[in-house]
């Protein structure tokens, strides 16, 4: 059962809110976004220039292979492996016993919950997804730095979208020598946090499967 642009279930909604970092902010009301102005944090010149390197890092990326970690608000922790294949695609494949599949291509977001029998579709420009997968990604402009930090050998940079900073903040997480992304972190407009932690990265492994990226899931 396919449910294309909507997330009508609460049980769906509820899962797909879950993926932390992945589909949260899609899943937020819109009225909370009106709601809020966008302040953007204020950057040293040495801030600005981390923020500058993690732009180039993550422009650079055209493939990423990974196992995952997510912390979900009410405590629960999931484990998967993550393919990312830039611009544009990327696979979130839950170990068992969760049900849950994520696949990014051809603009959309697909998810898929075997137990449920559902198949929820979103627009990949209206998730932190789009962020992540997009061509000439750039952290300005429609992309607002809101909080920075450097110390202890990590980095941590906060973003919104500029002109709906309710939809919620997506925090990524590096290592600062060599630079390389760690974690990241969603918080939604009602203050609820989800986590996912990454391991054992692999950046530039050559060509991946186009089979990865099938969007057609509903039977995976």
């Amino acid at each position: 059962m396919t449910r294309p642009n909507r997330l009508p279930f609460l049980p769906t909604r509820i899962a797909t809110c879950l993926l932390g970092g992945l589909v949260a902010m899609g899943c937020l009301p819109v009225a909370s976004a009106r709601a809020q102005t966008t302040v953007a944090a204020t950057l040293s010149p040495a801030d600005r220039g981390w923020v500058q390197r993690i732009q180039t890092y993550l422009d650079g990326i055209t493939t990423l292979e990974a196992q995952f970690q997510q912390l979900a608000p009410d405590g629960k922790r999931a484990t998967g492996t993550a393919w990312l294949n830039r611009p544009g695609r990327m696979r979130f494949e839950y170990d068992k016993p969760s049900p849950l599949l994520l696949v990014a291509n051809h603009g959309q977001v697909v998810f898929n919950d075997s137990q449920l029998g559902q198949t929820t579709t979103l627009p990949l420009d209206k998730t932190p997804l789009g962020l992540l997968l997009r061509p000439g990604l750039q952290l300005s402009g429609d992309v607002t730095v809101t909080a920075f930090t450097h110390a202890n050998g990590l980095v941590q940079v906060t973003l919104v979208r500029t002109a709906s900073p309710g939809d919620g903040s997506l925090t990524l997480v590096f290592h600062d020598n060599p630079l390389s992304l760690r974690s990241w972190s969603v918080v939604d407009a009602q203050g609820q946090a989800t986590q996912v932690d990454l391991f054992n990265v692999r950046l530039g492994g050559g060509p991946m499967p186009d089979g990865l990226f099938d969007t057609n899931i509903g039977d995976q």
